[in-house]
């Protein structure tokens, strides 16, 4: 599911990155994407691959994972059996108490990620000299500057982002399945509705939760300059400065990343287990 996701959505989440932090630099994503082509070429827009394979490897992994564990919990939370379905805010809320875990996983290899997708950008500006092209120099920067903790930079934002926005992320999800299944069982559903509730559930995410994304790009970015401000301090700069329209900066091609993206992972996600299921079964 994570690998669908990212070979999906990578060029739109480049856009993304880039847009966040350096809002002045593009009109808008043709304008980011046609600069990044002329200037970098094809590659630039899979800048990151590697950490985002990781990451989104890891983190769904882990999210999914725990996400089962979280239905017990909200089951026993209301006080229902083990086998019975829970409704679609109960999956949401497991959805949200599942994120806190991938939280951990995702916050290195998203740091290693916004830095490699961002360096150009760093360099254009004048707040580096001299960038890391490679995953490995930038691990390798990281650890030499500010030890192993220097990976955890942006680990409140990222928090504030996945808990409250996995809530819409797993509620939008559901929703859908509910809404396509109409009174049938949704292990039913082929893979066009999944792809569209999956769509549905990953943008329901990202506007519910953008400013904080933007926020956290931020900080995991420029701290390669030198020392970044927190959470509050960050979100306050940007407003004051630069106007609370720049915390959308970069909105649509994570709109269109995230429909696609989305529906690619659910997919994924729901063909690849049950086929596990079925492998299970055999045996």
């Amino acid at each position: 599911g994570g690998t669908a996701c990212v070979v999906t959505g990578q060029p739109f989440d480049t856009a993304k990155v880039k847009m966040q932090t350096f809002p002045d630099m593009y009109k808008g994503i043709v304008d980011c994407f046609v600069k990044t082509y002329k200037q970098v070429g094809f590659r630039g827009f899979y800048k990151g691959t590697t950490p985002a394979l990781v990451a989104n490897i890891a983190e769904n992994s882990v999210l999914f994972m725990c996400y089962g564990f979280c239905q017990q919990i909200v089951r026993r939370i209301v006080g229902v059996d083990r086998k019975t379905k829970l409704s679609d805010l109960q999956n949401a809320a497991a959805g949200s108490f599942a994120s806190a875990f991938a939280t951990l996983v995702l916050c290195p290899t998203e740091l290693v990620k916004c830095r490699l997708q961002a360096m150009h950008e760093m360099q254009l500006s004048g707040k580096i000299i001299q960038g890391h092209n490679t995953v490995w120099s930038v691990v390798k920067g990281v650890i030499q500057k500010d030890g192993p903790l220097g990976f955890y930079r942006g680990l409140s934002s990222t928090l504030l982002r996945e808990v409250p926005g996995y809530f819409f992320f797993f509620g939008g999800y559901e929703l859908s399945r509910t809404f396509f299944a109409s009174g049938r069982s949704k292990d039913e559903l082929g893979p066009i509705p999944l792809l569209l509730s999956g769509g549905f559930g990953g943008s329901c995410l990202w506007i519910a939760v953008y400013p904080v994304d933007c926020v956290k790009s931020r900080i995991q970015v420029l701290s390669m300059a030198g020392k970044q401000a927190g959470f509050m301090g960050t979100f306050v700069t940007v407003v004051r400065t630069e106007g609370v329209l720049a915390l959308y900066s970069g909105l649509k091609p994570t709109m269109i990343r995230a429909f696609l993206a989305n529906g690619a992972l659910f997919l994924a996600y729901e063909y690849s287990r049950k086929l596990m299921m079925k492998q299970i079964d055999s045996y």
